[in-house]
């Protein structure tokens, strides 16, 4: 008989994964909305795809699924406190917004301005796994800036990375 891995080992575990930080945002029929996710990664590049998660008792994840767009913003180690507004610490959605500077970008989702890089999708999938939906999505579009330093998520803290020059892929 297999052993169960408790949500506790499970949390613990995934607290020693270092990840990049994360404002996922939308904006359309249903309203605006945004969270913090370390939850993103590329799924495939043909069609340039890639999944993001959100836990599905988050009161946003209608208005995700309705909209059919979001826009994944790699945070800039200058973007910490942004992060915690995203992360619950502000509720008024608003307010969240309003602590930045935004980019419409063409599906209609806002692009953080300083973010690392911006990934405008369009909602292709959406599958509900435990308490998390899944959200899989054609990258449509991308901003990018050119200098900054990472924002990483590590043993439940934040890390800033500086850039390397020459760095993998420049």
């Amino acid at each position: 008989m297999e052993e169960q891995v408790s949500k506790t080992e499970f949390r613990n575990a995934m607290a020693r994964v270092c990840a990049p930080v994360n404002v996922i945002t939308t904006n359309g029929p249903a309203g605006r909305g945004g969270f913090t996710a370390t939850a993103m990664c590329s799924v495939t590049d043909e069609p340039p795809t890639l999944l993001v998660c959100m836990n599905g008792r988050s009161a946003q994840c209608g208005v995700f699924l309705e909209n059919h767009r979001f826009c994944v913003n790699v945070l800039a180690d200058d973007h910490q406190e942004l992060a915690g507004y995203f992360a619950g610490r502000q509720a008024d959605m608003a307010a969240r917004y309003a602590a930045a500077e935004w980019v419409d970008m063409p599906s209609g989702s806002q692009a953080l301005a300083g973010a690392m890089v911006s990934f405008d999708c369009r909602l292709t999938e959406a599958r509900l796994v435990g308490t998390h939906h899944i959200f899989i999505g054609q990258v449509i579009g991308i901003r990018a800036r050119a200098d900054g330093n990472a924002l990483l998520y590590f043993d439940r803290n934040y890390i800033n990375v500086p850039t390397q020059v020459g760095s993998f892929g420049g």
